[in-house]
């Protein structure tokens, strides 16, 4: 068992040095710092109150799905963030690149890509050929995420299951009718 967490753990660094580094642009840089806080808390909150707020029926109850979705993703991640103190990439490897004043808090998940699913996935539940468009998106802020230095493949992916398990379970819990 030892030896497979060892495989896993190396496949995971390889394919997170390919993404920081293999994939390396100038133009990337912008597009993905810029993209990346597309997941973060002043986006994703603004865009899901102005949803609900502003948007016409039945978008207004997406809207507060979404809402609904982002809060209760973020209490697993914010325990898991405690139980589990993984150091960010950046801090963690040797010659990672990152950007403008880096995270240094835990790693695991990834909060960014919590939020992007969160909010996505009622939107495409709603209207599912949004997905499209919205699904790109999101896994392009997970991308960024490990892009950026800042999460390992895996937190992004723990970030993805949290934030649609929120969110179909808010849908689930909360119809449209």
């Amino acid at each position: 068992m030892t030896r497979v967490i060892a495989w896993l753990g190396n496949r995971e660094r390889q394919l997170f040095f390919w993404i920081n580094h293999r994939l390396h642009h100038r133009s990337m840089n912008i597009i993905l710092y810029t993209l990346t806080h597309l997941g973060g808390a002043t986006f994703t909150i603004a865009f899901t109150l102005l949803l609900a707020w502003l948007a016409p029926n039945p978008w207004n109850i997406v809207g507060w799905q979404c809402v609904a979705a982002l809060a209760v993703s973020h209490l697993p991640v914010a325990l898991i963030k405690k139980w589990y103190p993984r150091v960010r990439p950046h801090l963690a490897l040797p010659n990672i690149r990152t950007f403008r004043k880096p995270l240094v808090d835990h790693s695991f998940p990834s909060g960014h890509t919590t939020a992007i699913f969160s909010v996505v996935v009622p939107l495409i539940i709603a209207n599912p050929t949004l997905s499209w468009g919205l699904l790109p998106i999101a896994c392009i802020v997970a991308l960024s995420r490990m892009y950026l230095g800042l999460h390992y493949p895996s937190d992004c992916l723990a970030g993805a299951f949290i934030g649609t398990g929120a969110a179909v379970s808010t849908v689930a819990l909360w119809p449209i009718v």
